[in-house]
């Protein structure tokens, strides 16, 4: 039955890479992966593969990078693979002709319990809300985004210590074998997918902009810390810090009481401590880094920069 089933693979970025390694290794058959053309990147501008087209390359798998999904060119390419199914993690939105091509239509995984989180930064956003669990669903793609009929989908608690870069590495492994076990339940027939409960859609995820991660220091000091951690390697939250743009890494809430100072102020006992009043409480900063600087914990930055 394995070998029947022919799958084409649509990915772009490191979260896509996984579960398209794990169905080569259990031996189903990818016929060909679809991908973002090559990016120009750093000084020399030169071009950098996506992750997914590295993968495929390794794997043996053809590998095509349309720039117009419509195009009679691709389309008529796409059509000669003759794929049974089409399986997408982290690529962009489908034209119909595209999704609908195959007879065992097209599963998309998305890094959220859905009908929850619809958009393209679930991971940022449930823990930027605070959430205590998310989750990743496979589920059929249809026209509005995200709302297709359900398949599969496994819980994942979100700790306290949890970042955007440690939640997105273990969804993206949970992601994978989830992808692996709707490709297995396909092939056998074994699926039975729901339509989504609308009144369990409570938030939106949408894309992460500059705006988005900048600190409001009117805001209370866990929204501020859930934030960071929403935010944190990657893009960071930042705020305006000794005149210069200043990104922060790593917060702590704090049980000082800075009754004098207004929301956005500083206290810092030039050692180990910089403390930041918010609209409701204080907030530790633990690591950061000041625009021109290497990102740095906060006694390292305090020993070379005396606070006034």
């Amino acid at each position: 039955m394995k070998k029947d089933l022919r799958i084409i693979y649509m990915g772009t970025p490191e979260f896509a890479v996984p579960s398209l390694e794990i169905l080569a290794e259990n031996g189903w058959n990818v016929v060909a992966v679809i991908t973002a053309p090559d990016r120009p990147k750093g000084r020399g501008q030169k071009l950098i593969p996506s992750p997914v087209k590295e993968a495929a390359l390794k794997l043996n798998i053809p590998v095509l990078q349309p720039t117009n999904l419509k195009s009679p060119e691709f389309l008529d390419e796409l059509k000669s693979y003759q794929a049974d199914i089409q399986v997408v993690v982290a690529f962009r939105m489908l034209p119909e002709v595209v999704w609908n091509m195959p007879p065992l239509g097209t599963f998309n995984l998305h890094a959220s319990l859905l009908p929850n989180y619809r958009g393209a930064a679930p991971i940022n956003w449930a823990i930027i809300n605070g959430e205590k669990e998310t989750g990743v669903t496979t589920f059929f793609l249809k026209h509005e985004i995200d709302t297709g009929s359900i398949i599969f989908q496994e819980k994942e608690p979100i700790h306290p210590e949890d970042n955007i870069g440690t939640l997105y590495t273990r969804l993206m492994e949970i992601g994978s074998k989830l992808v692996l076990k709707t490709i297995q339940a396909v092939a056998a027939g074994n699926i039975h997918p729901l339509p989504q409960d609308e009144s369990k859609a409570l938030h939106h995820a949408p894309k992460i902009f500059k705006e988005t991660c900048e600190i409001d220091w009117n805001k209370s000091a866990i929204e501020i810390h859930n934030l960071v951690r929403g935010l944190s390697p990657y893009p960071a939250a930042w705020t305006t810090f000794l005149d210069k743009n200043c990104k922060i890494y790593q917060t702590a809430i704090s049980d000082e009481k800075l009754t004098n100072l207004k929301p956005g102020e500083y206290h810092s006992d030039g050692k180990s401590k910089l403390t930041f009043q918010t609209g409701n409480g204080s907030l530790n900063i633990l690591e950061l880094q000041l625009e021109g600087k290497k990102r740095m914990p906060i006694a390292d930055f305090l020993r070379g920069n005396k606070l006034s």
